[in-house]
């Protein structure tokens, strides 16, 4: 009995894990930075680009998950590590140690790179999504 329960514990918190993403759908954006290293130099001139315009990430409603083989982390500043690999599993590309991607308020992987993400990139390629058209013309 006591296996039984230690499974569906630990099967329920896969589950809960690998649905985080889902949740911010129709909200939020998301740039998820996966690296096998948090020492890796990609993976900490990424983060340093992402926290040059903090207010710019907030403005096009963007979440930023940081992506690790046994951990993740959401934020730029967070240290709130959670323990898994279900998100690192999903959207890590076969044979490459680091990379950015780009999801949209749809749920659609709408941008995904090997290397570092400038904030212009990210940015215009926010501004060409139909979505973003039309939060910028409601907003004016």
């Amino acid at each position: 009995m006591a296996v039984k329960i230690f499974l569906l514990i630990i099967l329920s918190s896969m589950a809960v894990n690998a649905q985080d993403l889902k949740t911010h759908k129709w909200e939020n954006r998301l740039v998820l930075v996966i690296s096998k290293e948090q020492d890796s130099p990609n993976y900490k001139k990424q983060l340093s680009e992402l926290k040059k315009d903090q207010k710019g990430l907030s403005e096009r409603k963007l979440i930023i998950y940081k992506i690790l083989p046994d951990k993740f982390s959401k934020g730029l500043e967070s240290r709130n590590w959670k323990k898994a690999s279900t998100l690192y599993e999903k959207y890590k590309t076969k044979n490459c140690d680091f990379q950015v991607l780009l999801i949209g308020l749809d749920g659609g992987i709408k941008l995904n790179q090997p290397k570092v993400l400038s904030l212009e990139k990210l940015f215009s390629t926010i501004h060409s999504m139909p979505m973003r058209q039309s939060e910028i013309r409601k907003n004016k």
